[in-house]
């Protein structure tokens, strides 16, 4: 009796599983909104509000940029500083005393994932931000990163990217199966592939000194995004590369361009 309900348990969790997999419909189209879609709206850079707007137009992922406070809370913001503050000095009650010019609080990571996970077009592109106080610091923002995606299940919509290549193979280290792309601009496409990233995200001024990365990147099953890519002959450029993904500031110039 004991083996028959585990079985009929574990039959019911499969049909789950593939259900919501089923559900997990992302956008294929190329465009990353850089810290959410902010720019037309307006609104303010990774905000809740920003992150909404990316989803309204179907682009296939928002960037965001996470920070970890005094006091250990981690918040999307893009700077080392909110209004004269620095994060990674002062506690998440201190931020919250300036709100964002939206009036929306400054968001942790984790209403920021939330908000992302009530929807299952736009992937949410997770930089972690390298310390500027110490390197143990980092790997402590990373390890925590990972535990909070881990955490609310988001792995599904979470892609990381980091300037630090060290926060990357921290990342790699404690979920081998995280889509990771370097930022720097500093590494061949076979040393990423050599260390088990998802790509690179480099940005467009490294691309165009080096084009055959593209083609080396894609021989090796990397993928390959551009940032900030905000003209419109530096997207067309791209877009001919037949490029994976496109960061920009204006994803509504992106899409005219692809359709």
């Amino acid at each position: 009796m004991v083996h028959r309900i585990l079985l009929i348990f574990l039959l019911l969790e499969t049909v789950f599983l593939q259900s919501n997999a089923q559900q997990m419909n992302f956008h294929r189209n190329k465009v990353i909104a850089h810290r959410g879609a902010w720019k037309a709206a307006p609104h303010p850079q990774n905000s809740l509000a920003s992150l909404q707007q990316a989803v309204a137009l179907g682009c296939e992922g928002s960037e965001f940029d996470a920070w970890m406070t005094a006091d250990g809370v981690l918040v999307a913001n893009h700077d080392a500083d909110h209004e004269g503050m620095v994060i990674e000095e002062v506690t998440y009650a201190e931020l919250l005393k300036k709100p964002l010019p939206n009036g929306e609080k400054i968001p942790t990571v984790e209403e920021y994932i939330r908000k992302g996970m009530a929807q299952h077009g736009t992937k949410l592109i997770f930089e972690i931000k390298p310390s500027r106080v110490s390197r143990e610091r980092g790997q402590e923002l990373a390890t925590k990163s990972v535990a909070l995606v881990k955490k609310l299940n988001a792995e599904q919509w979470v892609d990381y990217i980091t300037f630090d290549y060290d926060i990357g193979l921290r990342v790699l280290e404690l979920d081998p199966d995280a889509n990771v792309a370097y930022l720097m601009g500093d590494k061949t496409p076979k040393e990423l592939k050599e260390d088990g990233f998802f790509g690179f995200d480099y940005n467009i001024k490294t691309v165009k000194a080096n084009p055959q990365w593209i083609e080396e990147a894609h021989a090796l099953g990397l993928t390959v995004n551009v940032w900030t890519v905000n003209k419109e002959e530096d997207m067309q450029w791209l877009l001919e590369k037949n490029v994976d993904y496109i960061t920009t500031d204006e994803p509504e110039k992106l899409f005219s361009l692809i359709r």
